[in-house]
């Protein structure tokens, strides 16, 4: 797995961001687990994130009807308002609540990736229990992944979005902190919400 690093002409940044686990992520879990088709519906929690981000990128590039949502007041109910007959796709990254609500909202053969659930690395107490009746009656399949099973798929992710970069199509969301000291303070970042 390891290899002399080419940067392809983009900042060397790129390539413990987009280029490394965190665009693997999302471009695995969605093109392999969700297979999403156009014209579906894409509901990606914490869509400002590092995961979460290109995943509505791709799920828009996709031709899919995307929603996101991010920061520490997250409304459930906002599904209802954006989903109105249901949800076709949804890319976890939080648990908890979140999974609860987008499985009570999914439509028929809904798929669920799960990359993540930072809801309950913070609060062992949040954990989320979806209505398996639902999951049941709507054949809904729900899978958790890693990136690292899909690193056979790492040379076809590294060219496509490349070449979404190099047109414009994906655009790249940084959150760089200087220096060893910030290293404390911009880990915890993430569990507070303050980083993009």
């Amino acid at each position: 797995m390891l290899n002399k690093l080419d940067p392809m002409g983009f900042p060397l940044s790129y390539h413990v961001g987009i280029f490394a686990f965190s665009g693997l992520t999302a471009y695995a879990g969605f093109f392999e687990l969700c297979k999403p088709k156009k014209g579906e519906k894409v509901f990606v929690s914490a869509a400002s994130g590092s995961v979460g981000n290109l995943v509505g990128q791709n799920a828009k590039l996709s031709g899919c009807y995307v929603v996101g949502c991010a920061g520490s007041k997250q409304k459930v109910h906002l599904l209802l308002s954006y989903f109105p007959d249901g949800i076709d796709i949804y890319f976890d990254n939080v648990g908890a609540e979140m999974l609860e609500a987008a499985v009570a909202n999914m439509n028929t053969f809904g798929r669920v990736a799960v990359c993540g659930v930072i809801s309950e690395y913070t609060d062992a107490a949040k954990r989320a229990a979806p209505n398996m009746l639902e999951v049941v009656y709507k054949r809904i399949t729900i899978r958790g992944f890693l990136a690292a099973d899909h690193m056979n798929l790492f040379a076809d992710f590294s060219s496509a979005t490349a070449d979404h970069l190099r047109n414009g199509r994906i655009h790249v969301l940084e959150d760089i902190s200087q220096c060893v000291e910030s290293i404390p303070a911009a880990f915890m970042g993430l569990f507070r919400v303050d980083n993009v």
